[in-house]
């Protein structure tokens, strides 16, 4: 079959008006030197999962290599020194996302243990049956699949906001569907499948007229652009740092103070309680009572590096070099025949991330022929198995871009669907 070129990149010529010195950006991500198959690595598989800057992984080791010690528990030198450490991550995290204080910052896994701490620790308490929970069509199973559960332990109804013809929110249906029995409204801020970004401040505002919390799913929100949970007016918020250049393993939930203060820990053990008998316990304060066992130390002290790289960069940039790629891959786009993109053609009303169908060309081959090439996407049903029946799809190929991409990327992208084309006689 025929090949896509492997001449090493051309250095694009830095443009004062780019966002981003994305030559500069790349020589700080070790994966990036790599090659697949003899070709060069373009990874476009970001929205799963974010390869990492040597400036996060130096920041793991070196917690590993000097001051790796149990938190919270020690006297001692080692174990203040990883605490310290341990909590300044839990501050840059309320730092970044504007809570007001950092007792509203829980550490979990990732995103969907933040979701079902909040749909156990909350929903178990408050659902009876008749009770609304609305979500949206275009949901991560991460936020599904935790309230499907909830809703048949307690007699809850699970509604879902509907998609217009332009794969955006019908907002207009979807805000008349709150009403007086809705007591959850919990909707992602950014779609993982079509680039959708949601307009959480107005589903918040109207989710409040009516008493109902507001839980987002901020997986790819957070780390592609500035969020402000005061500013929308949340209750709850969850992300996952491996998805912002930060180590698997680590998640955030964002909770109001009053809202966790009234609700019952997630888990029980170590850490999370103020005192036990032989007759009960009684529970930790704020943030602690929901942080059970020994935690990802290092990780979460890894954490911190990825967002202080993020934040020198400026999450505006970021944001704006994401707008500046994903219209030049739209454009892009437009060459390949029998070409199907779900979600807005504005690149400024969209994320990073594209996912499209070939005509007669499977998203798993497609990946598979394009890995030979050295580039990576992702293939399937992106975790988000409803939204694709309403697509009228079983899987789709997506491409997801991050700091560290250019327009060499997109290129080889489209080098890479023109030869899958050839191969399958498109």
């Amino acid at each position: 079959m025929a090949t896509v070129s492997t001449k090493l990149r051309d250095p694009i010529v830095p443009d004062k008006r780019e966002a981003l010195d994305v030559q500069r950006i790349r020589d700080d991500f070790p994966v990036l030197k790599r090659t697949i198959n003899d070709k060069p690595l373009v990874y476009l598989d970001s929205a799963a999962t974010t390869q990492k800057p040597k400036q996060v992984i130096d920041a793991i080791a070196d917690n590993y290599r000097h001051n790796y010690a149990n938190v919270h528990r020690g006297v001692y030198t080692l174990s203040a020194e990883a605490t310290d450490l341990y909590e300044g991550t839990r501050s840059a995290v309320a730092t970044l996302i504007g809570a007001p204080s950092t007792k509203e910052i829980i550490f979990t896994r990732n995103t969907t243990e933040s979701i079902n701490l909040v749909a156990y620790s909350w929903g178990l308490s408050n659902l009876k049956s008749g009770d609304e929970i609305l979500l949206t069509e275009m949901e991560h199973h991460s936020n599904l699949v935790p309230w499907y559960m909830i809703a048949k332990r307690t007699g809850a109804i699970v509604r879902h906001m509907p998609l217009r013809a332009d794969y955006t929110l019908d907002l207009t249906a979807g805000l008349d569907m709150i009403n007086p029995q809705t007591k959850i409204v919990s909707v992602s801020h950014t779609s993982n499948v079509l680039g959708v970004i949601n307009p959480i401040a107005e589903i918040a505002e109207r989710a409040r007229k009516h008493g109902a919390i507001v839980v987002v799913d901020a997986a790819q929100g957070v780390p592609h652009s500035k969020v402000d949970v005061s500013q929308m007016d949340i209750d709850f918020l969850a992300f996952s740092a491996h998805k912002m250049l930060g180590p698997s393993g680590v998640g955030v939930l964002y909770g109001r103070e009053e809202l966790l203060e009234a609700m019952e820990p997630f888990m029980g053990g170590g850490d999370m309680i103020s005192s036990v008998t032989l007759d009960g316990a009684t529970w930790n304060e704020l943030p602690w009572k929901f942080e059970a066992g020994t935690p990802n130390i290092a990780d979460v002290i890894g954490f911190r590096a990825a967002i202080e790289y993020l934040e020198k960069l400026g999450m505006d940039n970021v944001r704006k070099h994401e707008i500046e790629l994903t219209e030049y891959a739209l454009e892009r786009m437009k060459e390949v025949k029998d070409f199907t993109i779900f979600g807005p053609q504005d690149a400024e009303s969209r994320a990073g991330v594209i996912s499209f169908v070939q005509e007669g060309v499977h998203p798993h081959d497609l990946a598979t022929i394009l890995d030979r090439e050295g580039i990576a996407i992702r293939a399937g049903h992106h975790c988000a198995q409803p939204l694709m029946e309403i697509l009228g799809q079983t899987a789709t190929a997506r491409a997801s871009f991050y700091v560290h991409n250019d327009r060499h990327d997109v290129d080889a992208l489209m080098a890479g669907l023109s030869c899958a084309g050839r191969f399958f006689g498109r």
